[in-house]
């Protein structure tokens, strides 16, 4: 087995609940890990705290600093305690950040790993506000992308195809023990209620699909700045007895909803400011359990569900088409399981944890040794 090598894993936040692909990382790649986290220049350092002297003297010196001081002062933290840390090599996850620690890698002559996640690669102001990722393309050793979409995005923006690497997500194992029982009328999505995910979407397509089965379920998890609107849209459609918003839930209580459930449903669409999805983990982790997942052809979600095999896309918007595919499965117990076993087996095959983290691996080492 290769010597551990000393990897620092910068992260904009510690542990949120929608970035598990991340503590995925924190937890399984072999390496003797750093992780840093909070802010676009990550300043706390995990198990030992804030790393920056200057936000340590209190926030009225901080703010006594202009802009300018203030990136300075971070990144020279940064710097600081990744050469205190004998860090060998950086994992910057999302690319904006990767971008921000570009100076630093340089001024310590780090091999730098941008793994880029979703609205990184997409929303318009940010590819604007990092002029394309020029400076971070040049210097970084490797960048990895999580979908088709997103690696031909990057390329479009100037990636070079010889640093481009895609790596999809793996999901959680634990989601492999779910044993499906299709016995409830039942849907479930798991996301955040913003722009790109469009829960509203859902109970639209929902609403149609209670006008035959009255006693059918929607459950959607998670919060958001949408979450109101779609309680107001329940309210509007009297629909208050067929879809719950519980609120984020926990990976355990998402796998005993996946039991039960008849499909997993999430209808991704393109933002107006141009974000867009990566490979949405929940879809990995209901497809590996044995649940159908209907969904849309957007970004990394045809690249893991296969339409009318492993589950049915639809277009972006198309409520009424996500609202038959809905009522089929309702009505055919029977196609469900089936398309749940082969959408089982394609995750087990082709997308699973063990192979996410080994190229991971693979990449580190590599980028150590050169």
């Amino acid at each position: 087995m290769p010597k551990k090598r000393n990897l620092a894993i910068l992260s904009p936040s510690q542990n949120a609940y929608s970035e598990t692909f991340i503590q995925a990382h924190k937890n399984y790649i072999n390496a003797n890990i750093k992780y840093y986290f909070k802010g676009i220049i990550p300043q706390n350092l995990e198990g030992y705290g804030n790393i920056n002297p200057i936000i340590k003297k209190g926030v009225n010196k901080l703010i006594s600093h202009l802009k300018k001081d203030v990136l300075l002062a971070e990144r020279t933290a940064l710097k600081n305690s990744l050469k205190k840390e004998k860090i060998e090599v950086v994992l910057a996850e999302y690319g904006n950040l990767a971008s921000e620690v570009v100076p630093v890698c340089k001024e310590l002559n780090l091999p730098l790993i941008a793994h880029f996640h979703g609205f990184d690669a997409s929303v318009y102001n940010v590819l604007e506000d990092y002029n394309n990722y020029i400076n971070l393309f040049e210097y970084a050793t490797k960048i990895i992308a999580v979908s088709q979409v997103m690696e031909k995005q990057l390329l479009s923006i100037g990636c070079p195809r010889e640093k481009l690497i895609l790596n999809t997500y793996g999901p959680n194992e634990e989601f492999e023990k779910v044993i499906p029982t299709f016995e409830k009328e039942n849907f479930i999505a798991v996301g955040r209620f913003t722009d790109k995910k469009a829960p509203y979407y859902l109970i639209l397509a929902f609403k149609e699909v209670v006008k035959k089965f009255p006693n059918a379920r929607l459950i959607v998890a998670g919060d958001g700045f949408l979450k109101n609107t779609c309680l107001n849209l329940i309210k509007h459609f009297n629909l208050s007895k067929n879809i719950e918003l519980p609120g984020i839930i926990t990976p355990e209580q998402f796998k005993n909803y996946l039991t039960t459930s008849r499909a997993f449903v999430q209808h991704s669409i393109t933002a107006e400011n141009g974000d867009m999805e990566g490979t949405p983990l929940a879809i990995l982790e209901s497809s590996i359990a044995g649940v159908p997942v209907i969904s849309t052809n957007h970004a990394g979600i045809s690249d893991v569900i296969i339409h009318n095999q492993t589950g049915y896309l639809v277009n972006e918007h198309d409520v009424q088409g996500m609202s038959n595919y809905m009522l089929e499965l309702l009505e055919n117990k029977d196609k469900a399981r089936a398309l749940g076993e082969a959408g089982k087996k394609n995750i087990q095959e082709n997308f699973n944890m063990a192979q996410h983290i080994e190229e991971l691996n693979q990449i580190i080492y590599k980028a150590a040794e050169n």
